[in-house]
Formats: C-alpha cells, structure tokens, sequence
C-alpha cells in the first residue's frame, strides 16, 4: 500500500454554523491522506498513481462549496477525492477552523474523518 499526505493546505473561505460566520469567512487548515493498492513505481510514469496537484485542486473546489458543518466539509471531500480516483482505496481528511466562534480561547477546532472505497 502507498500513502499520499498532503499537510496545511490553507483556504479562507466561508463555513460555519453561524451566518456570520459564512458572511466573513475564516481561515481552514486541511490535512488529507489517501491510500492507493499495488502501485507501479518502476516506471516512473505520474499515470500509475494519483497526482498531489489534482488532490490540491479537488480539496480546493470542494472548499469552495459553503457548509455549515466541519463534519460535512470533511466527508464531501474524503467522497470527492473516492469519486474521482478509483485507485484510492482510502481517504483521511482532517479540516480545522482556525479561532472558532466559542466562549474562550481556541486555535482551531478540527474534525478528522476516514472513508474508506466501499462506504461510498
């Protein structure tokens, strides 16, 4: 199995419960990882396995999309990323709000989901 991290991809962009929140926008941290089986490295050829630019650019389009929930923004992308690349056999997607509406100091809040192909 081979495993593809891309780490701190940040966005602003405008999610939240609130509709302030959608309104102003804030700053997302997205960490995502898929697995992919019995990948052929010998060749070094890029179509034998799942290119990070187009990862980035689907997170990106999916970032773009307002949700009210971290929980659904987390799951859309991990369905995303299963959905255009039938290689991936596996997607972990952590996405964190940065400063948080809440009664107190918080960096980020984050929620972390893993999908795997047969749950989709």
């Amino acid at each position: 199995m081979t495993t593809i991290r891309l780490e701190g991809l940040d966005f602003f962009a405008h999610h939240g419960y609130y509709d302030e929140e959608r309104k102003v926008g804030n700053r997302y941290t997205v960490d995502v990882s898929v697995d992919l089986d019995e990948v052929n490295f010998n060749d070094d050829d890029l179509n034998h396995t799942v290119n990070y630019e187009d990862i980035y650019l689907t997170v990106s389009t999916v970032m773009s999309v307002s949700t009210k929930l971290l929980e659904t923004l987390a799951s859309a992308i991990c369905q995303e990323l299963l959905r255009q690349f039938p290689d991936i056999t596996q997607v972990s997607t952590a996405v964190s709000k940065h400063n948080p509406p809440i009664k107190g100091v918080c960096n980020k809040a984050t929620v972390s989901i893993t999908q795997r192909r047969n749950n989709i």
